[in-house]
């Protein structure tokens, strides 16, 4: 198969995305242009004195819709960072938090750094000073603009931002609020830091659920024993792999990074394999699986599920036809191209796109910031007394049946639901309502449009909540 398409960069990509998706709805061009602009980018150059001279950083932050507030988006640290890639990231984020539901506008924010050139104290400096820049200018705050960890970000720098935001607010009773994915002893909730891979986790098993979704991609059965190759072991490939490993019974039989691969027909230990690369810096010596230099052409070897976690555009008109996967599942933001989309479906390949894969970080980030607003953990006013109402009715039972319930059971029923286990709750209805809505479309268009997909059907929903959105404020 011959098919040749012009590759547009990763803004153009979302905007084709969104084109396509508009077509199969009944929006003025108004109101369409509206939705597909951002709304504004902010440009941040300041400098920091390190190692005796002054170094200069570059950094943004984008918001694309305020049809929500306040916008929700993740800070990334990397030398790619540019205005196009953070534009394209607050777009998706914008479809992705109306797709599930989530009550937030998309931004998205960045700083042109390589994390790992600067000792913990100097990057601690560097993030106070970027936080510094955005916070005076409304871009970080806990009712505008909530950011959140990315690629080369996490929980140590969301502790810096929110200090650096009570430091300029000290009378902000909901400072904390102003940046999720925090640290717990810092305001962080149970399971930010797993979120995204756990809702892979549960976009998957809501995927296999369904064995008319499992049919058109060419599978069958559950995901007990699927060959899955993992491109990208950082904190949401590493989580996802894991679940799916060890809850679910699939194979992890490839995990790709960025300075080579490790494969294993069946499967790999994911946490040994992760704490070996922590370690090391490379899977080369891993006893648990054979080390490919070439990592890359991984993507392209035969597997049920494949799973690109890391950066954007990895799968584009350079490869995607020679990709075998029946199904992908875009874990990482962006990383099938719009071309690379348009070479797949005439395949007949299945993507879960990120839209609805990626979700499962901003939807427990938007439980953290409800639990930092309301000032109590969640779980605390009524564990007890589900657990004292569950000790009543076995008692009860054991009483006037005369059975002896096993205390095993006893044990699993009567413990009142803690943080962890709402917040996984809450993820999981999430991802299972979302799904609902995007199959239901899928099917219902796919026979008579034959190139309406599952990232077409996230698309119209999120595309016609945020017109909705628009309408309800007079516009």
């Amino acid at each position: 198969m011959n098919i040749t398409v012009q590759e547009p960069g990763f803004r153009d990509s979302v905007d084709h995305l969104f084109n396509r998706a508009v077509q199969f709805m009944d929006l003025t061009p108004g109101l369409i242009e509206k939705i597909r602009v951002v709304n504004s980018t902010y440009t941040v150059r300041f400098g920091v004195k390190l190692r005796g001279d002054i170094v200069t950083f570059t950094g943004y932050r984008s918001v694309h819709s305020e049809h929500a507030e306040p916008v929700k988006g993740g800070i990334r640290y990397s030398l790619s960072v540019n205005q196009d890639e953070v534009e394209a990231l607050a777009a998706l984020m914008t479809y992705k938090c109306a797709l599930v539901e989530v009550p937030f506008g998309g931004s998205k924010g960045g700083l042109c750094i390589n994390p790992r050139d600067w000792e913990p104290d100097e990057l601690e400096r560097i993030t106070r000073r970027f936080a510094f820049e955005l916070i005076k200018r409304d871009l970080i705050n806990p009712s505008q603009n909530v950011p959140a960890p990315d690629m080369g970000t996490g929980e140590r720098e969301m502790a810096w931002i929110a200090d650096q935001y009570r430091r300029m607010n000290t009378t902000d009773i909901n400072a904390r609020a102003c940046v999720t994915g925090k640290p717990l002893d810092a305001g962080g909730i149970h399971g930010r830091t797993e979120a995204t891979g756990r809702g892979i986790q549960y976009a998957l098993r809501e995927f296999f659920r369904h064995p008319e979704d499992v049919a058109v991609a060419k599978l069958s059965g559950g995901l007990e024993g699927k060959r899955i190759i993992v491109q990208g072991l950082g904190n949401v490939g590493y989580f996802a792999a894991k679940f799916l490993s060890e809850e679910d019974g699939a194979k992890i039989v490839a995990i790709i990074e960025f300075n080579g691969a490790l494969t294993n027909p069946d499967g790999i230990d994911v946490e040994a394999a992760k704490q070996w690369m922590m370690q090391n810096g490379t899977f080369e010596g891993f006893a648990g699986g054979v080390f490919q230099h070439e990592g890359a052409k991984l993507l392209e070897a035969e597997c049920d599920i494949l799973m690109p976690a890391a950066m954007e555009s990895v799968i584009n008109a350079t490869n995607a036809d020679r990709i075998k996967s029946p199904l992908i599942l875009e874990a990482a933001n962006g990383p099938v191209t719009a071309a690379a989309d348009e070479i797949l479906n005439s395949k007949g390949t299945v993507i879960i796109p990120d839209l609805y894969a990626n979700a499962g970080g901003v939807t427990v980030s938007y439980f953290e910031w409800v639990k930092n607003l309301s000032h109590i953990r969640f779980g605390r006013m009524q564990r007890r007394e589900e657990e004292a109402r569950h000790r009543m009715l076995i008692e009860e039972l054991e009483n006037t049946a005369g059975i002896d319930i096993s205390e095993k059971f006893k044990a699993k029923y009567i413990n009142g639901a803690d943080e962890l286990t709402l917040v996984r709750s809450g993820l999981d209805d999430t991802m299972r309502g979302a799904y609902a809505g995007m199959r239901e479309l899928w099917h219902s268009r796919r026979s008579t449009h034959a190139d309406f997909d599952l990232r077409m059907a996230a698309y119209v929903i999120a595309i016609e909540r945020v017109a909705s959105s628009y309408r309800s404020l007079g516009l």
